[in-house]
């Protein structure tokens, strides 16, 4: 039983503390996304809660005409804002150290091994649940995505996609880009990596 997933990043999102908004570049990255899926047979939509994820996918719902569901295991492991009075800076240097050390557990939030973890067992839960054949877009973030990949793949495969993924792991995954999945038979198998040919 086949399943394709499109792991989507949210759009560009403003720059200040807490659950923000898209940019004006941002919806403009969201709409040339949600054209692009427009041409995919999407059977499902699911995301991340924070509102970067629901403005993002609320473009592709209205393009594909599939509503969208949102579901909290697709947070980021942590965000600006969870952990009161916390600078960016702070922020930063906790998010850092999570993505040197995968199994470090910040004062907020998952490590990064647990967030990968997360993401594997909701995927794995939705290729053994969904129909066949289903094309389900995730829109959430880019530390989860390479959180997932990193715990799921070998440095070896993962270095097919980038010659040093693991250490440039958190610039490898732009605001919307597609990283297309093929769940099968029990495994996971990387089509396409951080696609953004859909914004040019």
């Amino acid at each position: 039983m086949k399943t394709t997933f499109l792991l989507v990043r949210h759009a560009l999102k403003e720059k200040r503390i807490g659950d923000v908004p898209l940019t004006s570049e941002g919806v403009v990255q969201a709409e040339s996304t949600a054209l692009h899926l427009a041409n995919v047979p999407v059977t499902k939509i699911i995301a991340s809660p924070l509102r970067r994820a629901i403005n993002t996918a609320a473009h592709i719902a209205l393009r594909t005409k599939i509503t969208v569901t949102e579901d909290p295991r697709l947070r980021e492991r942590a965000n600006w804002g969870d952990l009161p009075e916390q600078t960016i800076e702070e922020f930063i240097a906790m998010w850092d150290r999570t993505t040197i050390d995968p199994g470090y557990l910040p004062p907020v939030g998952d490590s990064a091994k647990q967030a990968g973890e997360r993401l594997a067992s909701f995927l794995t839960e939705l290729a053994n649940s969904e129909p066949p054949d289903s094309y389900i877009v995730i829109v959430t973030h880019g530390g989860l995505i390479t959180d997932f990949l990193v715990n799921t793949f070998s440095e070896q495969e993962l270095n097919v996609w980038h010659p040093d993924f693991i250490a440039m792991q958190s610039q490898l995954i732009p605001e919307c880009s597609i990283t297309t999945l093929i769940h099968e038979n029990g495994i996971y198998i990387i089509q396409d990596f951080a696609s953004v040919e859909h914004l040019k």
